[in-house]
């Protein structure tokens, strides 16, 4: 009895053990026995019922094809990641702080026009104007500069900018102005602040065309980075919501850095190629010129922009404007008049050229109507007529900038930018990180970095509290000293004080200066206007945030030890 007991226990176990070998083989090779269906045999009805197999029962076993195919980036050759992984670094380190430094201008230039209503808070607020007006401030600014004017600027009420200011160019040199209701030169149209800060994004205040290029190289490299950075992270979508806080500083870096990236990702494409395409349009044109019109620019800027009539150099009363707003009406109905550009107002070839907003949802949405002295329409281009490269010229700039939807679009913008900022110093600080994980510091090199990343919010917001608290008002190029002063001399201390002191009192001086300058402005200016108490509460706002990052223990500056 025994005998024949242990028999069947023995025979059943080698059962167990052949149905757990085929089970072994099948997911070796992508099968697997799972909860199949086969034909009952009860009664031979020919139904089909669901059964969970169990490994003692072997009978009508059927095994199914359940391979799974791994996801596209995870089947790139691991050379092939290590070597992206190395031009990723690469590229990121070469233009780390001069992305560093477009990404955080370009965040804060979004509220370029709300900064333009902060610095002239004592302009007169205007929702429309009239014709009347605007030819009695272009006479009155073409009389200050003594005649001779080249081109004026007209811009006109926006809800983004409800003031109206005139522009008036003389031997390359301008002179603004800003008028109320009646056409009255009430104030100076100069906002440095804001013109500081977005040439700041622009060119970097390197004068000629190489600025721009610049810029337009860094919007190159900030793209080439984004892709180069999703071909050496293959788990990098699989990962998005995977963040390891509180332990390695390397890693947490690491974590942050990819998540922010994957999570923006669109954002981060669309600011950067933007900014490319408009970094490099004078290399673009010349390269069109040349495959074109046998190097002939002049051709390619004449595809979008209307020429002037003939030229005419003899004096003659200033251009008329006031019979161009009827027929601007009449051509563009419901549009509204932002821009008056005008060539040589005070000659017998002077022109005028409207542009005009329409209200619909396209962001390439301005009409442009040219008129010549006698009031005739020489020159008409409807956005409704563009054709698709047309419609995608004309939405780059707000596609960049932000300058659509509102304020809501605004915020986002600025937010996703501060973003895009923090990858571009958080790649250097993994790297730095790394070679400390791998006993090789540079303590140099996270000195120079934590000074290059600090010192611009520092600079920053020393210059806006100079132009809050000068009473007599600061130049452009007072605010270009200040910010060069400033950057210059924190570059400098990285080389006697430590990185983690440096970073501390560093926040807390541009937390100061930000707080500062609210109460500066307020007590200069006493504003009416809601938008510019919003500039003032959000300066403060951004001041106690950068000194509640400065939180906790005081590290001294203690001198760096030379390496």
């Amino acid at each position: 009895m025994l005998c024949r007991l242990g028999a069947r226990r023995g025979a059943d176990a080698a059962a167990d053990r052949r149905v757990d070998r085929a089970s072994r083989l099948g997911r070796r090779h992508g099968l697997d026995l799972g909860r199949q269906s086969y034909p009952s045999r009860d009664g031979g009805s020919g139904r089909h019922r669901a059964h969970w197999l169990r490994p003692g029962h072997i009978e009508g076993v059927r095994v199914t094809t359940t391979a799974r195919r791994k996801p596209l980036l995870s089947r790139v050759p691991a050379d092939f990641v290590r070597a992206v992984l190395k031009g990723h670094s690469s590229l990121g380190l070469a233009f780390a702080a001069i992305i560093y430094l477009v990404c955080l201008t370009g965040s804060i230039a979004v509220f370029a026009h709300e900064f333009q209503r902060w610095e002239t808070a004592g302009a007169p607020r205007l929702t429309s104007i009239s014709p009347d007006a605007v030819q009695h401030a272009l006479e009155a600014a073409i009389a200050r500069v003594s005649g001779g004017a080249e081109h004026a600027y007209i811009n006109l009420p926006t809800p983004d900018l409800p003031q109206a200011s005139i522009s008036v160019e003389k031997d390359h040199v301008q002179h603004g102005w800003i008028f109320d209701a009646a056409g009255n030169l009430v104030a100076p149209g100069d906002a440095p602040f804001s013109e500081f800060l977005t040439r700041l994004h622009i060119n970097l205040h390197i004068p000629g065309s190489w600025g721009i290029f610049i810029v337009g190289l860094t919007g190159v490299a900030l793209l080439s980075s984004l892709i180069s950075g999703l071909l050496a992270h293959p788990r990098i979508f699989r990962d998005a919501f995977h963040l390891r806080l509180g332990g390695s500083r390397r890693l947490q870096e690491a974590d942050l850095h990819n998540r922010i990236g994957i999570w923006a990702l669109p954002f981060h494409v669309i600011v950067s190629l933007t900014g490319a395409l408009l970094g490099l349009t004078t290399i673009i044109v010349g390269v069109l010129g040349m495959a074109l019109f046998q190097g002939d620019t002049a051709k390619v800027y004449a595809l979008f922009i209307p020429q002037a009539p003939k030229d005419d150099p003899r004096p003659a009363p200033i251009i008329d404007l006031r019979p161009m707003f009827p027929a601007v009406d009449r051509a563009a109905p419901g549009g509204r008049t932002d821009l008056i550009l005008l060539e040589h107002p005070a000659e017998m070839g002077g022109a005028a050229m409207f542009n005009v907003q329409r209200e619909d949802t396209r962001l390439s949405n301005y009409d442009a109507y040219a008129f010549d002295r006698t009031g005739k329409l020489y020159h008409h281009a409807r956005s409704s007529e563009n054709n698709l490269g047309e419609r995608i010229l004309g939405s780059i700039g707000k596609l960049h900038f932000g300058w659509f939807g509102g304020a809501a679009v605004k915020i986002a913008y600025a937010l996703l930018g501060l973003g895009l900022t923090y990858l571009a110093a958080g790649g250097v600080t993994i790297w730095l990180a790394r070679r400390g994980d791998k006993r090789n510091p540079a303590p140099g090199l996270e000195r120079l970095w934590a000074a290059t990343v600090w010192s611009q919010p520092v600079a920053l917001a020393a210059t806006a509290l100079a132009t809050a608290a000068a009473l007599g008002g600061v130049s452009k190029q007072a605010l270009i000293m200040i910010w060069a002063a400033v950057t210059l001399i924190i570059l400098f201390s990285a080389l006697r004080v430590e990185a983690t002191a440096l970073s501390l009192w560093l926040k807390r001086a541009a937390g100061v200066l930000l707080i500062a300058t609210a109460p500066a402005h307020v007590l200069r200016f006493w504003p009416t206007d809601p938008v510019i108490w919003s500039v003032d509460v959000g300066l403060m706002a951004c001041g106690g945030v950068l000194l509640w990052l400065a939180r906790g223990a005081v590290v001294p500056p203690v001198p760096a030890r030379s390496r």
